[in-house]
């Protein structure tokens, strides 16, 4: 039987993003404040994950080799260090998060059978690194304040309570939402960057954080008038309306992710990927605002 284990691993380095064939105002609007001399540094948070058949013991493989494998490949040359002159690779291209992603699978993959590499440049930006080539994928996190009710206008309030339960209240409640953007596509080989970091970024505020943000959204958002604004269709809303703004930063939307509360969350995926479905994960269905 397969199973998909995962070890983590952190390490504390600096790193500046600099093309030395551009000018200082090439780089700046490159880069933005990443190019300050002589760089930045931050907490790294690893997670690799491999793939095996569970042997006699019960074990896909010995964390404890694993552990030192790590040790011995990555943190051990990567903690404490100015990333941009510790390898070669960050030499050809910029140690952005997702390049080091991959630059590790690639000096993971032959001591173990890793299928994922994760790397949380702090929590609220992280990549995803699977093996396909340059391709990869860039999450950043954020959250906004809203209000909303549950309740459909065909129907009665008794009828609505039966189905939404409290949520179904004349005066709705609110939430302090979590909400998680995935983009997917290829590394730039000269800039290390899937997309603009700042234009990704500058993308969700102003097409949702900003709109979003301290509103009730059956009132203030023209879109759910009609349509009640359950967690699913506010990630769906929330997918339609970035699936553009991401497209013209060169890269595709991959996946959003809306966290209502610690009970609920749901992810839905673009269209345009192979698995476009929505998928609810709730720790106490019987309430949908709960």
């Amino acid at each position: 039987m397969k199973c998909i284990i995962n070890r983590r691993a952190q390490f504390s380095a600096s790193h500046r993003y600099w093309l030395p064939e551009l000018s200082e105002a090439e780089n700046l609007r490159q880069f933005g404040a990443c190019t300050r001399y002589p760089g930045h540094g931050h907490n790294y948070v690893l997670y690799v994950s491999m793939e095996g058949e569970l042997d006699e013991y019960g074990m896909v493989l010995n964390l404890s080799d694993v552990k030192h494998i790590i040790h011995r490949e990555i943190t051990s040359q990567l903690d404490f260090s100015y990333l941009n002159d510790v390898w070669q690779e960050f030499q050809e291209t910029p140690p952005t998060t997702e390049n080091i992603a991959r630059v590790i699978w690639q000096r993971l993959v032959p001591h173990l059978p890793i299928v994922r590499i994760q790397l949380f440049e702090h929590p609220e930006l992280w990549a995803d690194y699977y093996g396909n080539g340059m391709e990869a994928y860039l999450t950043i996190s954020t959250h906004f304040s809203a209000a909303h009710r549950l309740a459909r206008p065909d129907l009665s309030y008794e009828e609505n309570c039966e189905i939404y339960g409290k949520c179904a209240r004349p005066n709705g409640h609110g939430h302090n939402y979590h909400l998680e953007v995935t983009i997917k596509g290829e590394i730039d080989p000269r800039t290390g960057m899937i997309a603009d970091l700042v234009a990704f970024q500058k993308a969700v505020d102003e097409y949702v954080v900003e709109p979003f943000d301290h509103t009730f959204l059956n009132k203030d958002i023209p879109y759910f008038a009609e349509v009640v604004p359950t967690a699913e269709n506010i990630a769906v809303h929330i997918r339609d309306l970035l699936k553009e703004p991401i497209r013209q930063i060169g890269a595709q939307l991959h996946k959003v992710k809306l966290v209502e509360s610690p009970n609920n969350s749901c992810e839905v995926y673009c269209v345009e990927e192979e698995s476009a479905a929505t998928h609810v994960q709730m720790v106490e269905p019987a309430l949908i605002g709960a």
